[in-house]
């Protein structure tokens, strides 16, 4: 597989939001630079984001900038070889143990959902995992352990598309998503509009 170079843009469904991002898209890895904007009462934020995952589909690196009124703020996520998180702040680098987890969900975004989709291929091959994953709060930057389920609802059918179930809490959604494995509707989040792909230079 050609590595291929996209421009995506999630619309929220609310109409007060959008994350758009660059992504190279490899076998199994890729890199992604994005952002998310949304507009909400209380001001709104917006946050970047830079995610490095290995050929192996776990997560090496995610950094992250999140942005409101009042304040700027920082965080920088290291996955070492030994399975630790290096969490960093502005203030050094924290150890962080993250039980098992290799994924990393961030509010707000719908791209990230896409990494345990890809990794275990669950819009090809039928599969429930219940998974270890670090979240990142926005626009806080807070970063907590929890548990996500992800089955495979149907895999890829005659046009291109496979329903992933997605659940965490009490909280569940049916996600779409293509054959390149990305999201692309994550029903009250956001849902994907066309973008064109170039081969990667």
């Amino acid at each position: 597989m050609v590595p291929v170079t996209s421009m995506i843009t999630w619309r929220a469904e609310d109409g007060d939001g959008l994350e758009g991002a660059r992504l190279l898209l490899g076998p199994a890895g890729l890199r992604a630079l994005g952002r998310i904007v949304r507009a909400q009462p209380n001001g709104g934020f917006t946050a970047s984001y830079r995610l490095v995952v290995g050929e192996d589909g776990t997560v090496a690196r995610v950094s992250l900038t999140s942005a409101t009124a009042q304040r700027e703020r920082h965080l920088t996520l290291n996955r070492t070889e030994d399975g630790f998180w290096l969490t960093d702040t502005g203030s050094g680098a924290t150890r962080t143990p993250f039980d098992g987890a290799v994924d990393v969900d961030v509010a707000y975004s719908v791209l990230f959902n896409t990494l345990p989709i890809r990794r275990l291929h669950l819009h090809r091959d039928h599969g429930d995992h219940v998974l270890p994953m670090v979240y990142v709060t926005l626009p806080e930057l807070g970063v907590q352990l929890v548990e996500q389920r992800y089955h495979t609802v149907s895999t890829l059918d005659e046009s291109g598309s496979a329903a992933v179930g997605f659940s965490w809490g009490s909280f569940t959604a049916e996600l779409v998503v293509g054959a390149d494995g990305l999201v692309e509707s994550y029903p009250g989040v956001g849902v994907r509009t066309p973008a064109a792909e170039v081969p990667a230079s």
